[in-house]
C-alpha cells in the first residue's frame, strides 16, 4: 500500500491535493480511496481467472497400489507410480493431444485432460506450470514442465478408471507441436 501512496504524491496526486485546497486530511483520504480502488481493480482482474471457473476432477482408479500419487513417504509427496511415465521435458511446453478440456485434478500439481475424440480415455499430467485450464484445441500449449509425469487411464464398465500403458503417439502429440 505504501508504494501506491507514494506514487499518488507525484504528478496528478499533487494536483489533486491542490484541488482539495491542501487539506492534509482530505488529501490523505483521497490517497487511501485511490489505493483501495487500485487494489479492488487488481483483485477483480486477477480474482476472476479461468482457473476459478474450471472444476476439479477427481478420478477413481481401480488399482490400489501402496505407493501412488497423493501418498507421502518420509514427509515427501509421491508424484508418480506404477502406470506413470516420467519424462524430462527441460522446461519445454506441453501441448493438447486432441481438442478437449484440461481440468485440475484432486492430486496437487496434477491435471486431467479429456476429449470427445477419445471418450474412453483420460490423461493425467503432473508437474505442469503456467497451465491453461478449460477448453483447448489440439496443439495448443497447456503448460510447461521440467519433468512431466504422464498417465493414461481407460474407463471400465463399472465407471472406474484403470491405468493403461500410454501409446507413444499420444504422448508424442503432447510433447511436439504440429
Amino acid at each position: 500500500m505504501r508504494g501506491i501512496g507514494l506514487a499518488s504524491n507525484k504528478g496528478h496526486g499533487k494536483e489533486r491535493c491542490k484541488l482539495l485546497r491542501g487539506n492534509p486530511r482530505r488529501c490523505h483520504l483521497w490517497r487511501w480511496w485511490s489505493a483501495l480502488g487500485m487494489t479492488a481493480l487488481v483483485l477483480a482482474v486477477t480474482g476472476c481467472s479461468r482457473q476459478d471457473q474450471v472444476p476439479v476432477r477427481k478420478v477413481q482408479i481401480q488399482q490400489a497400489w501402496e505407493l501412488q500419487p497423493g501418498k507421502t513417504v518420509g514427509g515427501h509427496p509421491v508424484v508418480g507410480g506404477l502406470g506413470d511415465i516420467s519424462i524430462r521435458v527441460g522446461g519445454d511446453r506441453v501441448f493438447a493431444p486432441f481438442n478437449g478440456v484440461l481440468q485440475p485434478n484432486d492430486l496437487e500439481h496434477c491435471f486431467i485432460f479429456s476429449s470427445p475424440d477419445v471418450p474412453a480415455y483420460l490423461f493425467r499430467y503432473c508437474g505442469l506450470r503456467h497451465v491453461k485450464l478449460g477448453q483447448v484445441k489440439q496443439g495448443d500449449p497447456i503448460g510447461r514442465a521440467d519433468y512431466l509425469e504422464f498417465a493414461a487411464m481407460r474407463r471400465q464398465p463399472d465407471g472406474k478408471w484403470t491405468m493403461v500403458e500410454p501409446a507413444a503417439n499420444i504422448l508424442e502429440r503432447s510433447l511436439v507441436s504440429e
